[in-house]
C-alpha cells in the first residue's frame, strides 16, 4: 500500500493508525525472522498511533502529511533515546542522545516511526551483509541479497512492513537496494536534505533519501524532510540553483559507450525496452557522451575511503562503543579498533588512510578530486542538451547471498550510481522490469539523472513511467 491509500484509509475511517501500526508488528512478526530487515522494533509507537488516531477523530490531520503512517528508518540515522549502531559492533550499545533534523522533520508530519532497519557497517557496502549484526535477505527471493547498504529499509518496504522507509545513499545505497527490490528510490541533490544526525561515512557524498512503492510517496517525503538547516551549513535552498522546469517531452541522454561497463545481456534488454516505451510517449531519446564517468568508480573508491578514514577515526574505544584495554593508549586504540570494525570498514579506512598520506595524496587523492571536478563540468555540458540522462540502475539484478566474496567484482555493482554522488546530481531509481535467473523473475532498475536541483523533474517523469503505469 502507498502512503496515499494509507492516507486516505484514514481520513474515510476504513482504517487507523492504530491497525497499521499493528499490521506493520504482524507482518514483521511474521517475516522478519528470515529476512532480518529490522535492528529493532520500536514497542513506544504505539502511543504516537493512539495519538493520530485521536487525531484523525478530531478532523486535526490536514498540516501532517504522514500522520499515522509506518516509516522505518536505517540504523545510521539517530532516534533520541535509540540504539543507533550503524550496523558496527564498535557502537552496538551506542544511544542517540538527540534526534537527527530528518527524524524531526518526519515526526513533526506525523509520521509513525515504528523501527530501525539493517544496513552495511557504517554504509559501507552494496548488499548488507556486511552488518555485524548478520545480513539481511531480499523478500522476494531469500537466497539473495536486497543490496546495500540500505537493504534493510528496502527490505522492510518490500516485505510489505512499511509504505516507505528511509535510507542514506553515498554511491547508490538507495537506488541500487532499490532496483534488487522492485521500489522507487530516491537520491536528492546533495544538500537538499540535512545531513545533521546521520553517521558520516562519506561527508561530500552521503544524502539521506527513500524507498517507496510510488513516485508520489518518495515526492512526499522529501517535500518533509528537504530544506535548509542551519545545523547543516551545506544544506540548500532555492536559491542555490537555477529553477529546473517540468515539461511535456523531454529530451533523454543514453551514455551508450558508458553502458558496455559489465551490463548483463538480458538487462540491457529491458533497459532498451524501456527506451522504446520513453519513445513511443514522446520523449526524444539521443544517445550522448560522458567519458570521464568510466574514471567514476576509481575515483570514487578513492574520494570516498579518504573520507571513511577521517569520519571513522573518532571511534577508538574512549568516547563511545566498544573498549578492549590495552597495556597503553595506543594499544587500547588498537585492540578497540580491530576489535570493533568489520573486515570490509577496515579494508576501507587502510585505503583511505594510505591515500591520503604524505608521499599519495597527490598522486591518488587529489587526482580523484580532480576527475570529480571535471566530471561536473561535463555532466553541466550534457544538461545544455538533454533534460534527463538515463542509465540501469545495476548491471546486475540481485545476485545471491555470499557470491561477490572478491571485493572488486562487489565494487562494480555500484558502476552506474557513484558518478552521481561524486556529482551531487539527483537521480530517481524505477522498476523497469524483470529477468530471470534460476527461475526467479528479480527486478530490475531503470535510473533518471538530472540536474542540480532537479527533484521536480525526475518526479514528473517517475510518475508517469511508474505511477500511472
Amino acid at each position: 500500500m502507498t502512503i496515499k491509500e494509507l492516507r486516505d484509509k484514514f481520513i474515510s475511517g476504513t482504517s487507523t493508525p492504530i491497525e497499521a501500526y499493528e499490521a506493520a508488528r504482524r507482518v514483521i512478526s511474521e517475516k522478519d525472522a528470515e529476512v532480518h530487515a529490522y535492528l529493532e522494533v520500536y514497542d513506544d509507537a504505539v502511543t504516537a498511533a493512539t495519538d493520530a488516531t485521536k487525531a484523525y477523530e478530531r478532523g486535526d490531520f490536514v498540516d501532517k502529511p504522514l500522520l499515522g503512517v509506518p516509516i522505518a528508518i536505517k540504523n545510521n540515522i539517530l532516534i533520541k533515546g535509540k540504539k543507533v549502531t550503524g550496523g558496527s559492533k564498535i557502537l552496538e550499545n551506542y544511544m542517540a542522545s538527540y534526534d537527527a533534523t530528518i527524524i524531526e522533520r518526519l515526526e513533526a508530519a506525523g509520521a509513525l516511526i515504528v523501527g530501525s532497519t539493517n544496513l552495511d557497517e557504517f554504509a559501507m557496502g552494496s548488499s548488507t551483509e556486511n552488518s555485524a549484526f548478520g545480513p539481511t535477505k531480499n523478500p522476494l527471493d531469500l537466497t539473495r541479497v536486497p543490496g546495500g547498504s540500505s537493504g534493510g529499509s528496502a527490505a522492510a518496504v518490500a516485505m510489505c512492513s512499511v509504505p516507505a522507509a528511509i535510507g542514506t545513499d553515498t554511491g547508490g545505497s538507495i537506488r541500487q537496494p532499490a532496483s534488487y527490490c522492485g521500489l522507487v528510490g530516491m537520491k536528492p541533490t546533495y544538500g537538499a536534505i540535512s545531513r545533521y544526525g546521520l553517521m558520516a561515512m562519506g561527508s561530500s557524498l552521503d544524502q539521506a533519501g527513500t524507498l517507496t512503492n510510488s513516485v508520489a510517496d518518495a515526492e512526499v517525503l522529501f517535500g518533509v524532510m528537504a530544506g535548509r538547516d542551519p545545523r547543516d551549513m551545506t544544506t540548500i535552498g532555492p536559491d542555490t540553483y537555477p529553477e529546473v522546469s517540468v515539461k511535456e517531452t523531454y529530451k533523454i541522454g543514453v551514455p551508450r559507450d558508458f553502458l558496455k561497463s559489465g551490463i548483463d545481456e538480458d538487462v540491457m534488454q529491458v533497459f532498451e525496452e524501456k527506451l522504446t516505451e520513453l519513445r513511443a510517449a514522446g520523449h526524444e531519446i539521443v544517445d550522448i557522451e560522458l567519458p570521464l564517468f568510466e574514471a567514476g568508480l576509481a575515483s570514487y573508491y578513492i574520494v570516498m575511503p579518504a573520507e571513511v578514514s577521517s569520519n571513522l577515526a573518532r571511534y577508538d574505544g574512549i568516547r563511545y562503543g566498544v573498549r578492549q584495554e590495552g597495556r597503553d593508549l595506543l594499544e587500547t586504540y588498537l585492540n578497540s579498533r580491530a576489535d570493533g570494525f568489520g573486515r570490509e570498514a577496515k579494508r576501507r579506512i587502510l585505503l583511505g588512510t594510505y591515500v591520503l598520506s604524505s608521499g599519495y595524496f597527490d598522486a591518488y587523492y587529489g587526482k580523484a578530486e580532480a576527475v570529480r571536478a571535471k566530471m561536473r563540468a561535463e555532466l553541466g555540458e550534457v544538461f545544455k542538451n538533454v533534460d534527463l540522462v538515463v542509465t540501469p540502475t545495476a548491471p546486475t539484478p540481485a545476485f545471491k547471498i555470499g557470491e561477490k566474496e572478491e571485493p572488486l567484482s562487489m565494487y562494480r555493482q555500484d558502476i552506474f550510481t557513484v558518478p552521481v554522488n561524486l556529482t551531487g546530481v539527483p537521480a530517481i531509481s524505477i522498476p523497469m522490469g524483470k529477468v530471470d535467473r534460476e527461475g526467479s523473475m528479480l527486478p530490475v532498475g531503470i535510473q533518471f539523472i538530472a540536474p542540480h536541483a532537479g527533484e521536480r523533474r525526475l518526479f514528473d517523469i517517475g510518475k508517469r513511467v511508474h505511477d500511472a503505469g
